[in-house]
């Protein structure tokens, strides 16, 4: 196997361009890469370039070129032709098993030997992806945080057929055009980041369901206490200095036998019925205060982008 260098990728191949394979492919636009786009939609061009349009000002203000280059983009009538030229690609089409096994179909033919193929699936097994296709070793998860043009974080994972080099060369790429990708060891439904987030979801559910708090304070719970520090570390690293000089051993000690008395109170899993979906929607209504979706997106790249400074100016040590 003899894929391109991480570091040498010119041109990267989008295959599939809603609200992730867009921001996809403004993501590697900031970094430098050019992009082929591919999208079965008649109005896919107009979209992509729309949303490109609407989020370069936001990553230009990241460090991104202020203007491009007309051939840096190019848009395909098919997904073979989108990738025979391509020295990556990031597939990002509808979750489903059967209409990603059918478009990988049609790229046995097309996909260069040396190129990795990268699915965005946030839920999907690869092993179930990659089987049977030619060059199926080259076959990896990186799924991405949406939205990924401004969200580092990047999940791989390999399947059963996947060569261990791939997933290698995929963290080097990532880590190298701007994200911050993780190893996933092996293949869990979710993978690791939406399973941490299922399990916030699942808790938020039952605390709106049973009339512990509203929507909105649910949502500032989250917001105004804990997520301001999951923003600088991780919980296990916060456990960590939970416990003082200790650290975590004295954590365990001392906040352990309330954490299995939460854990076991849990309990079963609320169901998402009408009544709770109902419920739920009469609180975000209350809570977004008659602002769009539109305009809550906005509210919410503008704080991240905010927030992305920030860390980063901090991370290098305050250097403006």
């Amino acid at each position: 196997m003899n894929l391109v260098k991480p570091d040498e990728v010119e041109r990267v191949a989008i295959l599939g361009a809603g609200t992730i394979g867009a921001s996809w492919a403004a993501h590697f636009l900031a970094h430098g890469l050019a992009v082929n786009i591919w999208d079965p939609g008649e109005d896919g061009e107009v979209r992509c370039r729309a949303f490109i349009d609407a989020v370069w000002p936001a990553l230009v203000r990241l460090g991104a070129p202020a203007t491009l280059g007309a051939d840096i983009i190019m848009f395909l009538d098919d997904p073979e032709e989108a990738v025979c030229n391509c020295h990556f690609v990031q597939e990002s089409g509808p979750e489903n098993t059967e209409i990603k096994i059918e478009l990988y179909s049609r790229l046995d033919d097309a996909l260069p030997g040396n190129v990795v193929m990268a699915s965005s699936s946030s839920g999907l097994l690869i092993s179930e992806l990659q089987a049977g296709r030619r060059g199926q070793e080259r076959y990896i998860i990186g799924h991405p945080f949406n939205p990924p043009h401004l969200v580092p974080l990047v999940e791989v994972v390999g399947g059963e057929a996947t060569n261990p080099a791939v997933i290698d060369w995929a963290l080097e790429f990532y880590n190298g055009h701007g994200k911050k990708a993780i190893r996933i060891n092996r293949e869990v439904p979710g993978h690791l980041a939406n399973r941490l987030q299922a399990a916030m979801w699942r808790e938020a559910w039952h605390l709106v369901e049973t009339d512990v708090a509203s929507v909105e304070d649910v949502d500032i719970a989250v917001s105004y206490g804990p997520g301001l520090r999951w923003a600088l570390m991780g919980p296990i690293l916060i456990h960590h200095l939970a416990g003082g000089k200790g650290g975590a051993r004295h954590a365990f000690a001392h906040f352990g036998p309330l954490l299995e008395d939460l854990w076991a109170d849990l309990g079963s899993a609320p169901r998402i019925s009408n009544e709770t979906v109902e419920k739920v929607i009469v609180g975000l209504e209350a809570e977004s205060a008659g602002r769009t979706t539109e305009d809550l997106v906005q509210e919410r790249d503008a704080l991240l982008i905010s927030l992305i400074e920030l860390l980063t100016r901090e991370r290098a040590g305050g250097q403006s």
